[in-house]
């Protein structure tokens, strides 16, 4: 271990000049390079089932109100909806269902944390056993439209 500080000097020289990242268990992640005008931001998606038990559950009513009461109070500044369709494999069997895609802009360090209450409280509403939440860094630009005048 006597020549570890010559092998980490130079990957420390890069993590401090900002060239490579390093992920929750000290592995490099690939940077991402955004282009003028863009912003380096951390984005999730979340992906909500619709179904409890075998068949349809959560209402686009019940969806929508759910992103009145839960999502929206801890993002205010928006988020993207799609619909979806899930498969999966379990026990051989193969299951389908219909879900939502909630995008969401990571601004500050705290809103991974909400990402948690947000599917917590989704499973409780609802009876789902599972929540997929991906979070993955992005360049992310507002195009905003000139107006004449």
């Amino acid at each position: 271990m006597r020549f570890a500080p010559i092998v980490l000097a130079p990957v420390m020289l890069l993590v401090l000049t900002g060239c490579i990242a390093i992920d929750a268990k000290g592995g490099p992640v690939e940077a991402v390079a955004c282009s003028a005008g863009e912003a380096r931001q951390d984005v999730a998606q979340m992906i909500f089932g619709r179904n409890i038990g075998e068949r349809l559950g959560v209402s686009d009513e019940d969806f929508s109100r759910f992103l009145e009461e839960v999502v929206t109070p801890r993002f205010p500044d928006g988020v993207t909806v799609q619909d979806s369709q899930g498969r999966w494999l379990y026990n051989g069997v193969q299951y389908r269902e219909p879900g939502k895609i909630v995008t969401l802009i990571l601004r500050r360090q705290k809103d991974r944390a909400k990402l948690g209450e947000i599917a917590a409280a989704y499973e409780q509403r609802f009876h789902q056993d599972a929540v997929l939440i991906l979070v993955h860094p992005d360049c992310v630009m507002f195009h905003m439209a000139r107006k004449a005048g």
